[in-house]
C-alpha cells in the first residue's frame, strides 16, 4: 500500500482542540455490519459497554476495517495479523472474514474486553481462524505473540487516554522491533489537543505516512485519520 506525508489541510496537527465530541454510549446490542456493502455475509458485532468503553463501536474502527476490506483483500494471505485495542474485535474480524489470510488472526485488549472478544468471534463463527489474547500496553508481549511475529498491526481508536500514550508508543514499538518488514496500519479520531501530542510523539520515533483512500476527505473533515507506521531505518 502506497503511502505519502498528509497534506496540510488534513493534517490532526491543524484540527482545533474539542474538535469533535465523544459521542453516546450506547445500550449492549448486536450490530449486523457490511462496511457500505464490502463484507458479504456481514459481520455481526455484540456492542457491550459494562467491562469499559472499550465494547463499543468506535468510528476509527469503521475506518480501517473498510480500508482493508476495499484495497488488501488480496493481499494479505501470508500476513501475520495481530489487532491492538481491539475491543469487540471490529477489525481483525472483518479482516478474517473478508480477506484471504492464511495465519490465525490475533485480537488483542486488556482483561476486561477478553470475554467480550472471545463472544464475538465465536458469533461470525471465527473460533478456527481468530484467537482473543489478552495484551496490555506498556508490559512485555504475550509469548504467542513473540512466536507469531506479527508483520501487520492493526490499530483503531487507541488514542483516547493521554496517561496511556507512553505505553501504547512502547508497544507500538515492541511489535515493530518484531519484524522489520511490519508494518502498523492505525486509524484515529482526533478530540482534543493530547492527541495531537501523541503524533508529534510517534513521528519521533516512527515513519509515518498518509494512507490514500477514496473516502479520505469526508472521515478527515470528521476527525479521522489514517497511517502507516514503521520502524525508522
Amino acid at each position: 500500500m502506497a503511502s505519502r506525508s498528509p497534506s496540510p489541510e488534513f493534517s490532526p496537527l491543524s484540527i482545533g482542540e474539542d474538535f469533535t465530541p465523544v459521542p453516546t454510549y450506547k445500550t449492549a446490542s448486536t450490530t449486523s455490519i457490511d462496511f457500505s456493502g464490502l463484507l458479504q455475509p456481514p459481520l455481526q458485532l455484540h456492542e457491550d459497554l459494562k467491562t469499559g468503553c472499550g465494547g463499543q463501536l468506535w468510528p476509527a474502527g469503521m475506518v480501517l476495517a473498510q480500508q482493508m476490506l476495499r484495497y488488501h483483500r488480496d493481499a494479505l494471505k501470508d500476513a501475520r495479523i495481530l489487532e491492538l485495542g481491539a475491543g469487540g474485535g471490529l477489525v481483525g474480524l472483518a479482516v478474517a472474514m473478508g480477506c484471504r489470510v492464511d495465519h490465525s488472526i490475533y485480537v488483542t485488549d486488556q482483561q476486561n474486553m477478553f470475554e467480550l472478544m472471545g463472544k464475538n468471534i465465536s458469533l461470525n463463527g471465527l473460533e478456527s481462524r481468530v484467537k482473543a489474547l489478552v495484551l496490555n500496553w506498556g508490559e512485555a508481549l504475550p509469548a504467542e505473540v513473540l512466536k507469531e511475529k506479527p508483520n501487520v498491526i492493526l490499530a483503531a481508536d487507541c488514542v483516547y487516554f493521554e496517561p496511556a500514550f507512553p505505553l501504547l508508543l512502547s508497544t507500538l514499538a515492541d511489535l515493530l522491533d518484531l519484524c522489520a518488514e511490519a508494518v502498523i496500519y492505525f486509524c484515529f479520531k482526533k478530540r482534543r489537543r493530547a492527541d495531537m501530542q501523541f503524533m508529534k510523539s510517534a513521528k519521533k520515533r516512527f515513519v509515518i505516512g498518509e494512507i490514500k483512500d477514496e473516502d479520505r476527505e469526508t472521515f478527515s473533515r470528521e476527525g479521522l485519520f489514517l497511517y502507516t507506521f514503521k520502524r525508522k531505518p
